[in-house]
């Protein structure tokens, strides 16, 4: 396959290695200073895109996308208040749009455990809630996308929660999940969820060793959606 790599910044770096490792072309690597040569691509020769850039160049490298026919694959978070407006777009043009906050087959195992706990708590009285998270410092977005999905498995779950909210911020009320984003190098990332109560805690917790695990789920995503249409996930990909 022919890919495309939108954002060439460490994780695009490895996804391409593992690509080409994998018997695909490198397409284009487009980043921040060559913005401009998207535009020059012949759409065409490309089968798929994979984005991992930064929040402020996500939507557009997604529209560029979609409405050149390309199928993306989009692990960059920060940007989902815009979501919306890509799975209308990805329905309007019939095209093929892939978003995880996370592409760790482990991180997505997580994910459920996660909700199977909440599922349990929510029978159990006298415990709170709450998320950590700790990335390294070169990540600008907080809480990282992986910390709100899993707030939102619990919120879909125990219900005395109905929001998350970034600790420290002056608008936290008792229905919120609060999250706690650490940024400390050189950690890949570490994901903590807390019940505590008078009594006693519970703790499940994923660490990542390396920045591996996501891009090989990545690439192993991109191998699979030129076949696909619609608005795509992990739940898709991995058929939980």
């Amino acid at each position: 396959m022919n890919i495309l790599l939108l954002g060439y910044g460490k994780m695009g770096k490895i996804i391409g290695e593992i690509a080409e490792s994998r018997g695909h072309s490198i397409a284009g690597k487009i980043n921040i200073e060559n913005k401009s040569d998207l535009d020059l691509l012949d759409p065409s020769q490309i089968d798929v895109a994979i984005e991992f850039s930064q929040p402020e160049a996500a939507f557009e490298n997604i529209s560029w996308a979609i409405n050149h026919g390309v199928p993306i694959v989009v692990g960059t978070t920060g940007w989902l208040d815009k979501k919306k407006e890509v799975e209308a777009l990805t329905l309007e043009k019939e095209g093929s749009f892939f978003y995880a906050s996370n592409f760790s087959v482990g991180v997505n195992i997580f994910f459920k455990v996660n909700e199977l706990l909440s599922k349990l708590m929510n029978e159990t009285k006298g415990y709170e809630v709450s998320i950590e998270e700790i990335h390294h410092t070169a990540k600008k977005d907080a809480p990282s996308g992986t910390a709100i999905t899993l707030a939102e498995g619990i919120i879909k779950n125990l219900s005395e929660k109905d929001s998350w909210n970034l600790a420290g911020e002056t608008n936290s009320q008792e229905n919120s999940v609060e999250i706690t984003s650490k940024r400390i190098d050189p950690a890949p990332g570490t994901h903590i969820i807390r019940y505590k109560s008078e009594i006693d805690d519970i703790e499940i917790s994923h660490t990542a060793h390396s920045r591996q695990g996501f891009a090989l789920g990545a690439v192993l995503v991109a191998e699979w959606i030129p076949s696909k249409k619609g608005v795509l996930s992990m739940d898709d990909f991995l058929s939980f």
